[in-house]
């Protein structure tokens, strides 16, 4: 979850109290965050370290933490945003060139009239924007954002998509002038910049919005122009957003000109702005400050929460959190709910249970037993199994090791010289050639760790006890997982009746008995089993066995393998000495 920092005495003048620490822990988890640190004595001036969700992009910054909690306190309503058009009613346009579809195809904006800026809020402006970059825009790949005085600029704007050799300004903080390609080169060596350069590097077109007097405003996602660069006396706010996510340009817009309207000359007014792309004949004005209305079934809040509260009562309490709510008049169960533009977070009718049981406060709801028993928590009988195995290979010596699930094509094919048996479950876009797919055996990660510590003493006994994953079309989901056991033994010697006897003990443990094929299980005897010699690639020939299950009255089924691996098996995880291997399915055992 994001850390916030926030002033101590600036946010407790806000709230219209002085808290003690403990204090204003209490009203932070009553409203569902948490105070991570408060550096009084330690820091001048002290700071508050808040914790917030992940998805309350409202809570960012200063403004929203203080907004939110007095609307919790009832010390001040849920603030209305409009939209307030220009005395002239001459809206200000900016035209969308279709070259922008190669690069980033979205674009919002919103303009903030009579902003009063001080150090703080300047701050506090600049640090929502870094917040929303790094959190909810993915580090600028999805959104970027641009803040610009809006004075030094003149409408109207275009937005456009060109060569880089043809973009040509000073950007931000630079006094000199480069083109787009001496850019790339120029803020490879700046820290913070770089790690967006590789979002429009290798387009063709890069992202550039100009005024009326091609005075370049800024070239998303990477830099803002000098030219147009925010300062402590900027009065007019322009803020221009593109982006590749359509929903999430407009969640950036929305909280951007929510939290920080509340410094313009008229309070939480918004200037809206007419985005025209004739390119797929569309003239729209942004921001829309229109809440978003839903409905939602008060005995679904009472029977989640065990209330009996009525729908004024459920009202009041959403009127806590943000929403405006009031009893429906087409239902004598459903409320009408206006969810405000700064509640993105709020996607379902849980979400609301969730905010009025906020509201209403955890600690006070109703505690009882349930009054029907839904049977008694047990583990699933193949995590018991697992665990018998996993104890037994433990108290035999050998050491667990917990490898990813995840592994390359070559690794599990390949590298153990099999050919693809289309089993595998492929990742649609991997973002490495090291994880490509689910693994079909345990192998490949035991032999991995075995390579990536060679240096240690020989010989190494490790384990894994896990899942691997194969395809089943008979499934919804066209996959499941089945438990597997495997173990492997690495040393100077081949250490092949060191996993034979690992088998004995596991099978022993599991009340399997030894037989030869075909044999008679004994009296009170259920399971058994026996091995056969097999021809398998990833062994070396001559030296392997397959491991055969027989339950009463079944035919006997193969349920693992177990040998010395094949020389090229060894090339290719990189080991120099003899590799024995054990590999069992457990599930047959159930």
């Amino acid at each position: 979850m994001p850390t916030i920092s926030v002033d101590k005495h600036a946010l407790y003048k806000a709230l219209g109290k002085e808290y003690t620490r403990d204090e204003f822990d209490e009203l932070c988890f009553e409203f569902g965050i948490e105070l991570d640190d408060d550096t009084t004595g330690h820091e001048e001036p002290p700071q508050l370290k808040i914790e917030i969700p992940a998805n309350r992009y409202d809570m960012l910054c200063f403004e929203g933490i203080a907004m939110n909690l007095n609307v919790f306190l009832g010390r001040q309503a849920m603030p209305q945003y409009r939209l307030s058009r220009p005395k002239d009613g001459k809206l200000l346009e900016v035209t969308v060139k279709p070259e922008t579809q190669q690069v980033r195809q979205y674009f919002s904006c919103a303009i903030l009239r009579g902003v009063k800026f001080d150090e703080a809020r300047y701050q506090s402006f600049i640090s929502l924007q870094d917040k929303l970059h790094q959190n909810l825009a993915r580090q600028r790949s999805l959104v970027a954002i641009g803040t610009h005085d809006l004075d030094t600029l003149k409408g109207p704007f275009t937005y456009e998509a060109l060569p880089p050799e043809q973009i040509k300004f000073a950007p931000l903080n630079q006094t000199k002038e480069m083109n787009a390609k001496e850019m790339m080169e120029f803020f490879e060596k700046d820290l913070q910049l770089r790690k967006y350069l590789p979002i429009i590097r290798d387009k063709p077109v890069y992202p550039i919005i100009y005024d009326a007097n091609r005075t370049v405003l800024s070239m998303p996602p990477i830099i803002n122009s000098n030219h147009s660069k925010i300062t402590l006396k900027t009065r007019d706010v322009f803020i221009d957003i593109t982006a590749t996510d359509k929903t999430k340009l407009e969640i950036v817009n929305h909280i951007l000109v929510a939290m920080f309207s509340v410094y313009c000359a008229e309070p939480f007014t918004i200037e809206p702005v007419k985005i025209i792309s004739p390119h797929n004949n569309e003239s729209r004005e942004t921001p829309d400050l229109s809440p978003r209305a839903t409905t939602v079934s008060s005995s679904f809040i009472n029977s989640v929460c065990g209330l009996t509260l009525s729908r004024d009562e459920i009202s009041a309490l959403l009127t806590k959190m943000c929403h405006s709510s009031r009893p429906s008049k087409t239902s004598d169960d459903l409320l009408d709910i206006d969810i405000p533009i700064t509640r993105a977070d709020v996607l379902h009718q849980a979400d609301i249970m969730e905010d009025a049981a906020i509201a209403y406060g955890f600690n006070n709801l109703p505690r009882h037993f349930p009054s029907v028993s839904h049977g008694v928590a047990a583990a699933l009988p193949i995590n018991k199994l697992a665990d018998i195995v996993r104890s037994e290979a433990a108290m035999a010596g050998w050491t667990e090791v917990m490898p990813l699930i995840l592994c390359s094509h070559d690794e599990n094919y390949a590298w153990l010289n099999k050919a693809d048996d289309n089993k595998a479950v492929r990742l649609q876009n991997p973002k490495t050639a090291e994880y490509q797919i689910v693994r079909t055996s345990l192998l490949p990660g035991l032999l991995k760790t075995i390579r990536e510590n060679r240096k240690h003493a020989v010989p190494m006994k490790i384990f894994e006890v896990s899942d691997i994953g194969v395809k089943d079309e008979k499934l919804e989901r066209r996959s499941r997982n089945v438990r597997h056991f495997a173990a492997a033994w690495y040393g100077k010697s081949s250490g092949f009746e060191q996993v034979h006897g690992l088998l004995d003990r596991v099978m022993l443990m599991l009340r399997s008995a030894v037989i030869t094929r075909d044999a008679e299980l004994k009296k009170g005897e259920m399971t058994a089993y026996f091995i056969e010699e097999v021809e398998d690639s990833t062994y070396l020939a001559g030296h392997a066995a397959a491991i055969y299950l027989q339950l009463k009255g079944q035919s006997a089924v193969k349920v693992g393998i177990f040998g010395i691996l094949h020389p090229k098996v060894l090339k290719h995880f990189d080991l120099p000495f003899p590799t024995s291997t054990l590999e069992l399915n457990l599930e047959h055992f159930m």
